[in-house]
């Protein structure tokens, strides 16, 4: 089982940054790859972005596309979301998880350990 702590959220005017971070401790974490979820209110959690074990490769969402950057730090066992150019639409709470496997996914499924969440506003 592996736990996670996510912190750096708030709020932020659009157009501004922020930047999450996720700890993680249990599993060895170069075994596992980590994604980034949102859930707005009155909406279904949806994929953000996605890392695999050695950060080589990461998945976006179309709609953050050029605006957030997922990296890992892998001697912190920390994972980190970089948005900028925030928009209104952005809000949401924000979910770091811990992948099935050390390959990124983009299905809820594939990830079994989750965050307690993070929220973030944007304002307009």
């Amino acid at each position: 089982q592996v736990q996670l702590v996510e912190s750096g959220g708030g709020l932020v005017q659009a157009g501004g940054s922020l930047r999450l971070s996720c700890a993680a401790s249990g599993r060895t974490f170069t075994s596992y790859a980590m994604g980034w979820f949102r859930q707005a209110p009155g909406k279904e959690r949806e994929f953000v972005a996605g890392i695999n074990w050695s950060g080589g490769i990461r998945y976006y969402a179309d709609f953050v596309k050029g605006r957030f950057t997922s990296t890992r730090d892998n001697i912190k066992n920390t994972v980190y979301l970089q948005m900028n150019s925030l928009k209104p639409e952005d809000t949401a709470v924000y979910y770091c998880a811990a992948g099935n496997s050390d390959r990124v996914y983009t299905s809820l499924a594939d990830f079994g350990s989750w965050g307690q969440g993070t929220q973030v506003t944007v304002s307009s």
